[in-house]
């Protein structure tokens, strides 16, 4: 018999309770934000949208990555999870070389893509300025977009952007010609 496998729907339920009491810097319920990138990749295969409702979960939760692998996650899931923690990485105070790093692996970069887009969108965008208004809030964001973009075909990240912030499709065109 068969160990059942870990799917993209098990990832949904365990990125909902792992984040169930957590709260985003706008004080909203954080598991809304892992949901929404898990749910635009979508059009991607199991791994990929296993690892966007994973993506956080190293980073704000005690699960670790053996935990992961013991509940049936698949090693290549394991490893864009572990390559989008920021922590994890050579120098995690430097957040344009931890991006340099994720745009040298294609499937991180798709899950980042959805993560950055998720936190870039206008609403959002909106009530951190208003929230903190001598500090800009997202142009970290702003500025990984272009490496982000241009390390993955132009079809996927447009795939993605459609599902969670067709706001940035204008900037996609700028960025990225066909």
């Amino acid at each position: 018999m068969t160990e059942p496998r870990f799917t993209v729907e098990t990832a949904r339920v365990l990125a909902e309770v792992a984040h169930n009491r957590q709260k985003d810097k706008l004080k909203r319920p954080y598991r809304e934000h892992v949901l929404a990138v898990g749910d635009a990749l979508a059009d991607f295969d199991d791994d990929i949208q296993i690892a966007g409702y994973l993506h956080a979960i190293a980073e704000d939760t005690p699960i670790t990555r053996q935990a992961l692998l013991d509940m049936g996650v698949s090693e290549r899931a394991a490893d864009i999870i572990e390559r989008v923690t920021q922590r994890f990485h050579e120098h995690p105070d430097d957040y344009a070389a931890f991006i340099h790093d994720v745009a040298k692996d294609h499937d991180a970069t798709l899950v980042k893509i959805a993560d950055n887009a998720h936190n870039s969108l206008p609403e959002r965008v909106q009530a951190l300025a208003e929230k903190w208004p001598d500090k800009p809030p997202v142009s970290r964001h702003d500025d990984a977009r272009p490496v982000l973009y241009t390390a993955v075909p132009r079809e996927e990240v447009e795939a993605i952007l459609r599902r969670i912030n067709p706001h940035l499709l204008p900037e996609l065109d700028e960025l990225v010609s066909e």
